[in-house]
């Protein structure tokens, strides 16, 4: 009989929850991003579901983590979970803040009725993605996720973000939540600060999407897939993020049981991670640094103001990092894939394409880059390689 690998596991911060370093993300295998009659789900797609928790539960992988805004996720759990013994599997879900706290209440126990549980063991408040949302999560939200702390339906409060690093720290030195789900990973790193903090705070940390937003890993260029050999892109990715001690667990969002395969395997190397990571992460970035050059490799977003403070909101920094990846490593379809979302996701990815360009006024708000010609010059040669049709998200989050 074969062996069933079971993945490692970390303490989530001062949850004290014992949680597998993988979490079954359940944003890829519903029916629908939108609310459905649960008569109209199909039999095959229900199945599959079952199929991807059996898996994942095999493996050791029994945080499952959905959210409100994920369609028709939650009421397909609700006919699987139920059927587990509770104290076997770890469950989060995620609302978003409203203006009025009843509603926020309302929206949970929408989620609680789908799921078909009394209680859920981590509830987060879903996309605190800018300052105003923040001022209404801990304005009254935050206030309702306590009071239903105390009637025993959420053990810990947490919140995920697609906001500015600063948005994000506010939220952590708050002091309100217990753990934190953001973006962290290769392609990515200017959230390392707020890990930093959380980690002071002993928060629990949860990495959103570092197979998609992660640099579309599960799709990567033949350049990524050399640089990274003997590994695949997104092992590399996992190793990297988990020789981090302050990381605790990354989302996979799996559309089939097979979505997991890679990331499993790669735990053979899981205490090998710095000696396996490590080499790979040294040939990365000295290839990005050839084909970049050393001095704006190094320091391409110094000075470079967060969108909001941009002339049009054009969001300078996210379009330099992009075209980074494009350029040094021929990432052009996860490029293309991000850029394109610019002017079209709303708070969950903020600011506009280059395409909205004011030279004189950016020149004005680029007095403190060291580069201000050629983030000029990069930003129009970015638009040029990445413009596409406008992208419409298909969720709320992620």
């Amino acid at each position: 009989m074969a062996i069933i690998a079971k993945v490692p596991r970390r303490r989530f911060g001062r949850t004290n929850i014992d949680l597998p370093v993988f979490s079954c993300g359940g944003m890829r295998y519903q029916h629908s991003w939108d609310d459905v009659d649960p008569a109209e789900i199909p039999d095959l797609n229900q199945r599959n579901v079952e199929k991807v928790i059996e898996r994942a539960l095999s493996h050791g992988i029994n945080h499952i983590e959905t959210a409100r805004g994920y369609g028709t996720s939650e009421i397909q759990l609700g006919r699987i979970l139920p059927q587990v013994p509770r104290e076997e599997f770890i469950v989060q879900t995620k609302v978003g803040p409203k203006e009025d706290p009843a509603e926020f209440v309302k929206v949970f126990n929408t989620s609680m009725d789908n799921l078909q549980l009394d209680y859920v063991d981590l509830f987060s408040i879903h996309g605190i993605n800018n300052r105003e949302l923040l001022d209404q999560s801990l304005n009254g939200c935050i206030q309702e996720a306590i009071k239903l702390k105390e009637a025993g339906r959420v053990r810990h409060i947490g919140f995920s973000t697609h906001a500015s690093t600063n948005v994000i720290i506010d939220a952590i030195n708050s002091g309100a939540f217990d753990y934190i789900n953001l973006h962290w990973y290769f392609v990515n790193d200017f959230n390392w600060p707020a890990i930093q903090m959380a980690r002071q705070q002993d928060m629990g940390v949860f990495i959103i999407s570092p197979n998609d937003k992660g640099g579309k890993l599960y799709a990567p260029p033949q350049k990524l897939v050399d640089l990274c050999h003997p590994y695949h892109p997104m092992q590399f990715n996992d190793l990297y993020c988990l020789c981090r001690d302050e990381v605790h667990t990354l989302s996979l969002g799996a559309s089939k049981p097979s979505d997991f395969d890679e990331h499993i395997d790669a735990m053979r190397m899981y205490h090998h991670r710095d000696k396996t990571a490590d080499p790979i992460a040294k040939r990365l970035n000295r290839e990005l640094k050839q084909g970049l050059g050393a001095d704006w490799f190094d320091n391409w977003y110094v000075g470079l103001p967060e969108c909001d403070l941009m002339p049009n909101h054009v969001n300078v920094r996210e379009i330099l990092r992009l075209y980074n990846f494009a350029k040094g490593l021929d990432m052009v379809e996860f490029a293309k894939m991000r850029y394109n979302l610019l002017g079209n996701a709303d708070h969950w990815f903020p600011g506009n394409t280059a395409a909205e360009l004011d030279v004189p006024a950016l020149e004005n708000a680029l007095q403190h880059s060291p580069f201000t010609s050629k983030v000029i010059d990069t930003l129009a040669e970015a638009h040029e390689a990445l413009v596409e049709a406008p992208v419409k998200r298909a969720s709320e989050g992620g």
